[in-house]
């Protein structure tokens, strides 16, 4: 297999890690960096030895197939279609932007110029959740009716050292930031949403960052922080959804479905492991036999994206899934403000299953 070059734009906290498994992906070949702060940019070059490039710089090479969008989510529009324009693919940290209209014009200008669109999370082909598909695809709990999603913390200002762009703009909010994992988690399991409905609320209007050179600093906030509603999926599944900042704690599994025959427990899917348990006669935690269930394998999505560049076949973490959940996360939003329920103006195909004999990486030791 030839890799494909890869270039990675943005050099913030998240980068640590996809740089850390770049080596493990043997359909790609880590190329350079890039980042408006010079100076990120070269540490990071440094650390893993590859060079260091404005974005301008890193778009016109021509060793670079595929960018990585790793930018504030406010500047994933910009970013990803100046990567299109200059003939690269791309795959963006999630989400894939922070309007619906926003999504579609990168969706279409790939689209146009038969590049790839791929975004995270991509933690749905980690193992727990492959392991949850099979159990759900296997019949064992029937046909879905219900479920949870909950994703309630106190706020990215404890540990982050600015936090601002959480608590400020478009993109901003829990459901932004953390929906996409629980939603995408949902749309690999259930397929499509249909209509939503959701009330939304603020608890605090300043926020104090905890740790870092601004520790002591407060940043203001208006985003709405609490989100609370229900997803109509198209096969008929009703999905309550709670994402927030303003939770202390709380006794809720991330992810709960029920069908008529049993019911599943699903982790974190923040996280590629953990442990799946099946309900029918009582609650039993499942053998995970998928592969990248041991890890932090961010990437994985990217990987599985130039894999079938490669291959000439759809890719999982796709542009149209992502441009789906970005909807569901809008509309969500818009219903919370408008107080009347949401019709989708997006759909996607349901996900491909991985299978457990179909590794995306080229060891499975990871840190």
């Amino acid at each position: 297999m030839t890799p494909l070059g890869l270039g990675i734009i943005g050099c913030g906290v998240i980068s640590d890690i996809y740089l850390q498994n770049a080596a493990l992906f043997p359909q790609l070949a880590l190329r350079a960096v890039a980042d408006l702060r010079r100076e990120a940019a070269e540490a990071k070059a440094q650390a893993h030895g590859i060079d260091a490039l404005t974005p301008e710089a890193l778009l016109a090479r021509d060793d670079i197939d595929v960018v990585l969008n790793l930018t504030v989510p406010a500047a994933h529009l910009q970013v990803g279609l100046a990567a299109l324009r200059a003939g690269k693919h791309v795959y963006s940290e999630k989400p894939l932007a922070v309007s619906l209209a926003d999504g579609r014009r990168l969706a279409d200008m790939a689209a146009e110029r038969g590049l790839r669109l791929g975004c995270a999370p991509d933690t749905f082909l980690g193992g727990s959740h492959q392991t949850a598909r099979a159990l759900l695809d296997a019949g064992r709990i029937g046909r879905p009716v219900a479920g949870t999603a909950t994703l309630m913390l106190a706020g990215h200002e404890r540990w982050h050292p600015n936090p601002d762009f959480y608590y400020q703009g478009p993109g901003a909010g829990p459901l932004f930031d953390m929906g996409p994992y629980y939603i995408t988690a949902m749309v690999n399991l259930l397929g499509p949403v249909r209509r939503v409905n959701a009330l939304a609320s603020r608890a605090h209007d300043r926020r104090v960052i905890a740790t870092g050179p601004r520790a002591g600093q407060s940043v203001d906030v208006d985003a709405l922080t609490h989100v609370a509603g229900v997803m109509e999926f198209e096969g008929g599944a009703l999905i309550q959804i709670a994402t927030s900042f303003d939770v202390q704690a709380h006794g809720h599994a991330p992810l709960e479905l029920y069908g008529t025959e049993g019911s599943l427990r699903i982790p974190d899917p923040n996280r590629f492991d953990g442990t799946v348990e099946l309900s029918d006669k009582g609650w039993q935690p499942q053998a995970t036999s998928h592969p990248h269930g041991d890890g932090n394998y961010r990437g994985l999505g990217l990987a599985d994206m130039a894999g079938a560049i490669l291959q000439d076949r759809p890719h999982r973490a796709s542009g149209d899934l992502a441009l789906h959940v970005l909807d569901v996360i809008t509309s969500l939003l818009d219903s919370a403000r408008t107080g009347q329920a949401v019709t989708l103006a997006t759909s996607c195909t349901r996900p491909e299953a991985l299978a457990p004999d179909a590794p995306l990486t080229r060891t499975e030791e990871v840190a």
